[in-house]
Formats: C-alpha cells, structure tokens, sequence
C-alpha cells in the first residue's frame, strides 16, 4: 500500500513516523490499523465527538437520503445551525457565514479584515499555522513558507514570561509595522497557540493584546479552529477563557467531527462593511448534510457532557504529566487547558523519539512548537480516565527507556 501510494500521490503529502501506520477503521479514542492492532488516539482534535460516533454518522445518513443541496434555497438546517452557534457565542456577534474547512473560513476572514478596516496589514505568531490557501500559506510560517510582505510575526506566548508580554510584544508589533508603511487590519491568532507549542495560562492575557489592535484600529481574529468545540474544558470556545469578544471567529472540521463543514462568525458591523462591497457564496458551505451534521455534533457536545469531560480528564492528564516531570529532567513544562496539553521536552531529537517510540507501544501522538520540541496532547473530547492511563502509562515506559 505504500508503495501504490508513492506511485500516484504527488510528494508533497507526508506520513506521521517512521513507521506509517496503515489505518482502516476508527471508533471512539481508537484507530485500528489492517492486522487489527489498535491504537489510542491522542493527537486527533478533528473527530472531536470520537472517530465514527453512531449517533453523527446515523444522521449524515439520513440526512443524505433526504435532501443535500446549498443556501441559496431556503432550507432549515442551515437556519438552525446558525442559531446553535450564536447561542453559544457572546451577543455582540450575530453573523454566521458557512464554509467548508478552517481554511476557508480564515481565507474569508482575512478579505473580510482588509475590507472592513481598508487596511492590509496583519499579525500572527512566530509558529503559526493558519491554512493552505495562497493568502494563508504566507501567513503561517511554521510551514516553512516566506511570510508575505505585510504579514508580521510576533513571538508566541510560550515561554514562562510569553503571556504577561504578549501585549507589549503584539504593540510593538504594530509600531514595526507602521515603520514600514502599513497599517494594521487584524491580529490573528490560534486562541490556545496549539501549532506554537500551547499557551494556555494565566487565562485572560489575550484580552490585552486584543485591546492593543483595536487601539490601533485593527481587528481581532479567533482561530477556534484546533481549541474550540469544547476542547479547553471551560466553555465552548477558547477565546471565552481570556474574557474578549473577537470581531471575528473562525472554526474548522472539527464542527462536522470530520465532515466537511466550517464557519465564520462575525460582528455585524463588520461583515456589514464586507457585504455592501463583496458577495460572497460557497456551494457545500452551508449544504444540508453538513449542517445536519454539525447539528448533530453540537448534540452530542452537550448531551455526553463533553466539555466538562475535558476539564476533568485534562485536569487528570496533567496531574500525570507533572508526575513524570518530577521524575524525568527531559519534561521541562506542562502547558494547556483541557484536553489540549503541550508537554516541553528538551530538544526537537527527544521529542521526535518519545513520538515514534510512543507509536510503537501503541499511542498516536504528534508534536508542535517552532522548534518541533513539543509533544501535542488533543484527542477525541470522549477521552476518559481510563484512557488517559494508558497515555500515561506508556509515556513513563518511553521516557524510562530513554535513560
């Protein structure tokens, strides 16, 4: 299968370790490779609900076999998904544009930005990932692509004294930016920094550098695309944790548990400003199927009482990890909220060891940070205690086995 695969799939697709694994069925926190070994899950914030959840994959179905077309007809599903989203939104934003992934939707929210504020400038982090358009491509540059001339980088809040400066770092940002003879549209940032390394505490400090692009007559763009659904335990978006209201708001496929659907949500005002001059349509964002979907996402979030499941399992999880790094010098910090939890370890050549060496015992997990030096902790939120066990468990055999 590898070898077919080499042969018809252009090189610029990439396999996780170094020995791939050949995955034909999920359920739950488990992905079940082609001899049936199984394997837990720990990296995967896309099946946010679990891989295959009966309950999602029932009505897709269903949904499939009634009617599955887009919202330039009048239909209720996409009325009704709106609704659940702004519910769970601050008041101040009542506008809900459909998409089909992350990229998509912060693609959208960048036009939106230049147009509404007729500036082109904006900010992002050091390590950021934000999306495979052209536009977002030159604003993430943890892939390795030259940032565009008016994108401007500003150092990821992940060291101890990153949180309390960020502010200060996003204002000086601005002043650079000015000095160059551009003009601030947005500050857009991933609400949890996952693709730097996790930035989660103290909650609250991203307020401040919201407040700083706004003072500068910019915007605030969330990025709930990896930390939103549930996954930081403390409401259902991560921007909630820091007490500010985004101009905008951006989510993935995490929305559809992997089917493709995505949204942006914005300030009335500000999608205003973009309406009167633009149009914009997508012919699967907002289909029927999809919103039928994330309908019965949104569902299962609240009734298996995920979010509060993250909290506690994360809380967990993190106690755990603070034991091993009691034990083990190699762990140098434990970030994150929820079940999203950044793990520091010593340099990018430990880290890329305890991830293979982890496939190996049987634990999917993946790695972040500029410096490639971050174990990355998100799996499905039906993640339990007893799973989290086995995260642990195998974790201390890898580290014990690294001397």
């Amino acid at each position: 299968m590898l070898a077919r695969r080499q042969r018809v799939l252009a090189p610029t697709y990439r396999l996780f370790y170094e020995e791939p694994v050949y995955v034909v069925r999920g359920e739950g926190v488990w992905l079940y490779d082609a001899e049936g070994r199984r394997y837990l899950d720990c990296y995967n914030n896309v099946p946010v609900v679990g891989h295959c959840h009966p309950r999602v994959v029932e009505r897709l179905a269903r949904q499939a076999a009634t009617l599955n077309t887009h919202t330039r007809y009048i239909t209720d599903r996409p009325v009704e998904l709106a609704e659940r989203l702004l519910a769970t939104m601050p008041r101040e934003l009542t506008s809900v544009t459909f998409t089909c992934s992350g990229s998509e939707s912060n693609d959208l929210a960048v036009r939106i930005s230049k147009v509404a504020t007729g500036r082109t400038g904006f900010i992002v982090t050091e390590g950021a990932y934000h999306g495979t358009t052209e536009t977002l491509s030159r604003m993430s540059p943890v892939t390795g692509v030259a940032t565009a001339p008016e994108v401007f980088t500003v150092e990821a809040p992940v060291d101890i004294r990153g949180p309390t400066e960020f502010a200060e770092r996003v204002r000086e940002c601005i002043a650079r930016m000015r000095s160059a003879g551009v003009q601030p549209a947005a500050l857009l940032v991933d609400t949890i920094f996952g693709s730097d390394g996790v930035a989660s505490h103290p909650a609250g400090f991203l307020a401040a550098a919201a407040a700083e692009i706004h003072a500068a007559g910019g915007l605030f763009i969330a990025d709930e695309v990896q930390p939103g659904f549930g996954r930081t335990g403390e409401g259902m978006w991560g921007f909630q944790r820091h007490g500010v209201v985004p101009d905008l708001v951006t989510m993935g496929k995490p929305m559809g548990n992997g089917h493709p659907v995505a949204a942006l949500v914005a300030r009335p005002e500000v999608m205003g400003e973009f309406a009167r001059q633009h149009r914009y349509f997508n012919t699967f964002g907002g289909n029927t199927v999809a919103c039928e979907v994330a309908l019965a996402v949104l569902d299962v979030v609240e009734q298996e009482r995920l979010i509060e499941n993250a909290r506690e399992t994360g809380a967990y999880v993190q106690q755990g990890l603070l034991s091993l790094a009691k034990r083990y010098p190699t762990i140098r910090e434990v970030r994150g909220a929820g079940l999203f939890l950044g793990v520091q370890l010593a340099s990018k050549d430990v880290t890329t060891r305890v991830v293979n060496d982890l496939r190996r015992a049987g634990v999917l997990i993946g790695a972040a940070g500029r410096n490639g030096d971050v174990l990355k902790i998100r799996p499905p939120l039906p993640f339990r205690r007893g799973d989290a066990d086995v995260l642990l468990g195998a974790l201390d055999g890898v580290l014990q086995h690294l001397g």
